[in-house]
């Protein structure tokens, strides 16, 4: 009898011990991805600041170019320019704004991957 009793506790032991380890991994899984998807988030902040930086550094140049056509040259001959920059302008800019389209699906679909993990 003893024996037996001795028996089932040992074994409620083993089980609750099993289960505090399950929780654990479980616990570390989640708090990993939290950390994943805190980091795939700061990647896309930081992305874009730089996204914005570069924005602003590209209009300075144009409008330092701006001013230097001005300068040398009539306005017959600034609007082509002006056109030709702009369109030099918006190649990097619309290439910028998939990339981050991109990203931000991928972050998404990390999440409800993990999201069907829990």
């Amino acid at each position: 009898m003893m024996m037996l009793k001795m028996m089932i506790r040992i074994m409620m032991m083993m089980m609750i011990r099993l289960i505090m380890m399950m929780m654990m991994t479980m616990t570390m899984m989640m708090m990993m991805m939290m950390m994943m998807i805190k980091m795939m988030i700061m990647m896309v902040n930081v992305m874009f600041m730089m996204m914005v930086i570069r924005m602003m550094m590209l209009m300075m140049m144009m409008t330092r170019m701006m001013l230097v056509i001005r300068m040398t040259r009539t306005k017959k001959l600034m609007m082509p320019m002006m056109m030709k920059m702009m369109m030099l302008m918006m190649i990097p800019m619309m290439m910028i704004v998939y990339r981050m389209m991109i990203t931000m699906i991928i972050i998404r679909m990390m999440i409800r991957m993990s999201m069907i993990m829990i």
